[in-house]
């Protein structure tokens, strides 16, 4: 797939192609159903299928007082993620304040006209763009008549009584619900960090444990079962995400246990993938009681993963 980071690098060979804009942040079912509109109208045409995307998102240089803000997949991931969807070529706009005052006539005048000269654009159902927000299906159909593209707007993919959304994913991980997550991405949600020394206090009682730093979004405290993902090899096992309270921590910690794995991982980039929320975090009287329930939650999590799929 061709990558493109700057509208001043477009290539010729990308004109007259199918087209979609948006931020496409987790790449999620109803991004992949736009994307699947798109390569199928560029194979139909023979043309190139052409996804357009921003960096960072323009939510944090329009609001920049909302804070924290939390990316579900950062560039290179959302890159990867859209490549294995079928896409021909990504171009990268660099969002910056400037860039943030470009009207939606513009947008459309300079990018998809003057560059690309597309021949049809693809939209999801609430998309709007540029200065004001100006950009929406309506407006984008008067300006496809004048200039002579189409324009198609994709209608939501909905999970049980929920619209699948960027937004309603971030907040179903900060609720913990991670099995709604995955049915909403079609993949687990992964966390990427580096196993980092934390205060170890599960060696001790038997299981090897590992404090992750990471700049993802982190599900809500509580006990989950994970695969984890070590030197190309996924483990299987439980992971706290708390303050453990049992030790008066006042720090947010990841403290995984996995369940076969000897060795020492600290220093080494993993990727966690949740699985299922078991329970919240709790307080015990002692280390002992905290060991009898984390024997508990590994037994609960080799039920669960004994019916996950293989792959």
């Amino acid at each position: 797939m061709l990558v493109v980071k700057s509208i001043d690098d477009i290539p010729p060979e990308l004109r007259q192609s199918m087209v979609t804009i948006g931020n496409f942040d987790g790449v999620h079912l109803g991004h992949r159903r736009i994307f699947e509109s798109v390569t199928g109208a560029a194979r139909r045409a023979g043309a190139a299928s052409v996804v357009i995307t921003f960096d960072p998102h323009p939510k944090k240089i329009i609001h920049p007082e909302r804070r924290p803000f939390f990316l579900l997949t950062p560039l290179e991931e959302k890159i990867a993620l859209i490549e294995a969807c079928g896409i021909d070529a990504v171009i990268v706009i660099n969002f910056t304040p400037d860039f943030a005052e470009t009207t939606a006539e513009s947008f459309v005048d300079e990018i998809l006209w003057k560059r690309l000269r597309i021949q049809s654009l693809f939209i999801g159902y609430d998309y709007t763009f540029g200065k004001g927000r100006r950009g929406n299906a309506t407006f984008l159909k008067k300006q496809g008549e004048r200039l002579g593209f189409t324009v198609a707007q994709i209608g939501p993919v909905t999970v049980g009584d929920k619209v699948v959304s960027s937004t309603n994913i971030r907040l179903s991980i900060l609720d913990g619900d991670v099995r709604l997550v995955s049915r909403m991405l079609d993949r687990y949600y992964d966390v990427n960090g580096t196993v980092v020394k934390g205060f170890r206090r599960g060696t001790g009682m038997g299981f090897p444990t590992a404090n992750i730093e990471s700049e993802k979004v982190i599900p809500h405290v509580g006990v989950y079962v994970v695969y984890v993902v070590i030197d190309g090899k996924r483990y299987e096992g439980v992971l706290n995400i708390g303050f453990n309270p049992t030790f008066g921590n006042n720090e947010l910690s990841i403290e995984g246990h996995l369940f076969d794995f000897q060795g020492d991982i600290y220093g080494k980039d993993v990727t966690i993938l949740f699985v299922e929320r078991l329970r919240d975090e709790m307080k015990f009287p002692g280390p002992q009681e905290l060991a009898g329930q984390i024997r508990k939650d590994i037994a609960r999590g080799k039920e669960i993963l004994a019916r996950e799929p293989t792959s």
